[in-house]
């Protein structure tokens, strides 16, 4: 049976824009773009995993709203469990990139620009269309 984890993702706006970041070149799906987050751990709640995984990757602290979608995606080694909260970075904080490559803050209308972790399809396909009703 293939190995399955449990992985939280932010989806951080801001003026219209969300935050995407670029897997570092030496890890799986390098240099794949993905909404920030990372593996939950024994014992966390999905909150604290995602303000962990937040702080430790881009010391920023963020808010952790509602559920925005969840789904399963496998990958020929691993299935992944994705739950993506909407957030917001807290009052003040900045991004620092202290494990991805790069990051950029793009409009639903430029997705296609991008090469995405194909775990992340969906989330953009409902990104494009809510806000293409909106």
């Amino acid at each position: 049976m293939m190995k399955s984890v449990d992985v939280v993702a932010a989806l951080v706006w801001d003026k219209g824009c969300f935050l995407i970041c670029q897997r570092p070149a030496h890890k799986a799906r390098g240099l794949l773009w993905e909404f920030p987050g990372g593996k939950v751990e024994e014992g966390e709640t999905h909150p604290q995993a995602l303000k962990r995984e937040i702080r430790e990757e881009l010391d920023a602290e963020i808010r952790v709203n509602g559920l925005f979608c969840k789904l399963t995606h496998e990958y020929p080694d691993l299935v992944v469990n994705l739950y993506v909260y909407e957030a917001e970075l807290e009052k003040g904080s900045t991004i620092h990139l202290l494990e991805h490559n790069a990051s950029g803050w793009i409009a639903p209308g430029e997705i296609g620009s991008y090469d995405f972790c194909p775990a992340d399809e969906t989330v953009l396909e409902i990104i494009k269309q809510r806000s293409a009703k909106s």
